[in-house]
């Protein structure tokens, strides 16, 4: 059972109420402000304020120089849908220490961002904001490296700014597929809505356990559930659940599944062959569901439809290997984009 922060609340009834139920104060102790206020990101954070469908946003992000001899590249971190820049901190790390600048923003919508009351969420816009934020920071050209729902958006970062994309790299993307078209069944945003004002670090923990990490738990992943369970119970709850659904929506309505046969960079496809995500497999039938999700397969399929993919599998990883196992996850990057 979890616990929502209510303005009205002081965060010591919360805690005193969770004590009493016997919930897990260490994974749903801290409440964050609406944009992660609170929240100890791994690298100083800055933000972007810019002007997007007559508003004035702010986009968080992380702008990491080189630890030692600067190579002259750069490396742009996509988040993905339950992930924030800052769970890019073991990669970051490795990549600076090679010589690699590393931008790792925080989308619209998601962590450290604005949160808009209202949004026409389209992969499209979203690749058009991190290029406004790329080109306020100098940066013309980069290695886009997306994973999960980022690694949608960067795929359609690529299509869209292919001089601009020295290479994609591709982790775990979801949208291997068009789980829609495969009879995954519709939900409104209002149906996503009311189911993300339920979550809670219960919750968000178990499916992260079964999906990310092979069934696995390490203490470190403690700080990413709570950092979600606290930006979820904040005084934010209801704009964060609200904004969660319309990007669902977004990801659910806009495959990218049907141009990975129009990419012209070059691309790598990293893929934890144990990961099983798929939306909408949650409230599919038995039959549909069988068919959704299987990473193992997909990986090999979507390699073949890019022109020229190279394909890295993690036998038995699940969802996010840079985080289940990042050392072999560094490395094994760190290598590829080393590759001529």
């Amino acid at each position: 059972m979890g616990f929502r922060f209510k303005p009205k609340q002081s965060l010591a009834v919360v805690l005193a109420s969770a004590a009493l139920c016997g919930a897990a104060p260490a994974l749903a102790a801290n409440v964050y402000g609406e944009q992660l206020e609170g929240f100890r990101y791994p690298f100083p954070l800055q933000h972007f304020t810019f002007s997007s469908q007559q508003q004035t946003l702010s986009m968080g992000y992380m702008d990491v120089k080189p630890t030692h001899q600067a190579n002259g590249k750069t490396v742009v971190l996509m988040h993905g849908k339950n992930f924030c820049g800052a769970t890019w901190d073991d990669t970051i790390k490795a990549l600076s220490q090679q010589g690699y600048r590393v931008v790792a923003p925080d989308q619209i919508g998601f962590c450290s961002s604005t949160k808009p009351a209202n949004y026409q969420y389209t992969f499209q816009q979203l690749a058009q904001n991190t290029h406004q934020l790329l080109q306020q920071l100098g940066i013309n050209n980069a290695v886009i490296v997306g994973h999960s729902t980022g690694g949608m958006l960067a795929t359609r970062y690529a299509l869209m700014y292919p001089q601009q994309t020295q290479k994609l790299v591709l982790v775990n993307p979801i949208g291997l597929e068009d789980w829609k078209a495969k009879g995954a069944p519709w939900r409104s945003v209002d149906q996503w809505y009311q189911r993300e004002l339920k979550l809670d670090a219960a919750g968000i923990k178990k499916y992260e356990q079964q999906t990310y990490y092979s069934g696995q738990w390490k203490p470190e992943y403690d700080k990413w559930v709570d950092m979600l369970a606290g930006l979820n119970s904040g005084p934010g709850h209801n704009k964060v659940a609200w904004n969660s659904a319309l990007l669902y929506d977004m990801i659910f309505t806009q495959p990218v599944y049907y141009e990975f046969k129009d990419l012209n960079v070059p691309t790598t496809l990293m893929i934890g062959t144990a990961d099983t995500t798929a939306i909408g497999s949650d409230i599919a039938s038995p039959e549909v569901k069988a068919k959704l999700g299987h990473y193992n397969v997909l990986g090999k399929q979507v390699a073949k439809m890019i022109p020229g993919a190279r394909l890295i599998e993690f036998p038995g990883m699940g969802h996010a290997p840079q985080m289940e196992e990042p050392q072999k996850f560094n490395q094994t990057l760190l290598e590829d984009l080393a590759r001529k």
